[in-house]
């Protein structure tokens, strides 16, 4: 176990680096940061430091720079999450608040991401998966063609068309709507085709096998393996800090973001609300072991129904980055609440 003050030196060397992106030397520390020891004294602490791993001297006679393992350790242990102030949570609450459907939502949710943490901003759609049924709407645009639209819980929204093998009347198309939301609405996808199974019993002889073709084409619908969205932006921030943050090539961090593979496994399991920051090497995806990946689940209720994060350099301000990603996480839920 590390004493307070060499955990106190390294907070300091780690903000301290992040903040001027230069290595941190004894006799910096000591004029930046209440110590209250003697240069010498931070020095030896420096020396213990390094010993152990969490900090490391990038050139000869040149200062300390954290490693991975000094930044795991700041992150858990010496840093808060850094709260949003009123006016940044106002301009937040401001720019999600105008989003008019779902792919508006995720789209201002993934510009004001980059904005906010200079990152490169990753925001999942919500998944269907773990997403209830809202409502189901059946309209007639002809005698054998019906629009089926799946509305979601998350204000997620799917249309599609129904070709029925005969002509269905108004009558009997209010009726299969009437059915069919008094068995699904609220009810997870999962339980959906136990809930419908027996339905086109309850119509008569002829009036069944279009039902059963909207059942087929809403258990589709249901089951189609579009949920894994994601959208990505602000790969610009990265461009930027290319030659210092990444001295040597940046191509495989560029390579890694365009795998939606690699980024769903980064933001990890869905229905993990709590925050996750993975760093450097922590990273199983080696194009990725110069960056961390600070990412949280959000939802309407109590569980995520998707995840959304950033990823950027290993020096990155983890408690400014912590605080963005959960401010807008909890935006983005309160918005799907009550969509």
């Amino acid at each position: 176990m590390l004493s307070e003050r060499r955990l106190q030196v390294l907070r300091a060397i780690v903000q301290d680096y992040v903040g001027t992106e230069e290595p941190v030397g004894s006799k910096a520390l000591t004029e930046r940061h209440n110590l209250g020891v003697s240069p010498a004294t931070v020095r030896n602490d420096m020396a213990a430091l390094e010993d152990e791993g969490y900090i490391a001297q990038p050139h000869t006679s040149a200062g300390r720079i954290p490693t991975d393992k000094g930044y795991r350790l700041f992150v858990d242990k010496l840093a808060g999450v850094k709260p949003m102030t009123p006016p940044e949570r106002r301009a937040i609450q401001n720019f999600l608040d105008g989003a008019v459907d779902l792919d508006d939502v995720v789209a201002r949710t993934v510009r004001l991401l980059a904005q906010l943490t200079r990152q490169v901003a990753v925001v999942q759609y919500p998944s269907l998966v773990r997403s209830t049924v809202r409502h189901v709407e059946l309209l007639a645009l002809a005698p054998a063609r019906v629009m089926l639209v799946l509305i979601t819980d998350t204000g997620r929204v799917e249309q599609r068309m129904v070709d029925c093998p005969a002509p269905f009347g108004e009558t009997s198309l209010a009726d299969l709507r009437a059915r069919l939301n008094s068995r699904v609405a609220g009810r997870r996808f999962t339980d959906v085709p136990l809930l419908v199974e027996d339905l086109p019993d309850a119509f008569d002889a002829e009036d069944r096998g279009t039902v059963s073709t909207v059942l087929s084409t809403l258990l589709e619908t249901l089951v189609e393996e579009n949920e894994e969205r994601l959208m990505i932006g602000g790969t610009a921030n990265l461009m930027t800090r290319f030659g210092h943050d990444f001295p040597l090539t940046i191509r495989p961090v560029l390579e890694a973001l365009e795998e939606q593979v690699v980024l769903l496994k980064l933001l990890g399991e869905t229905g993990d609300s709590g925050m996750t920051v993975r760093i450097g090497h922590e990273n199983a995806y080696e194009g990725l072991n110069s960056t961390s990946v600070v990412s949280v689940g959000y939802g309407s209720g109590g569980e995520a129904v998707a995840k959304l994060g950033v990823v950027g350099p290993t020096r990155m301000d983890y408690p400014g980055t912590m605080g963005a990603v959960r401010a807008v996480a909890r935006y983005v839920g309160q918005i799907l609440a009550e969509s």
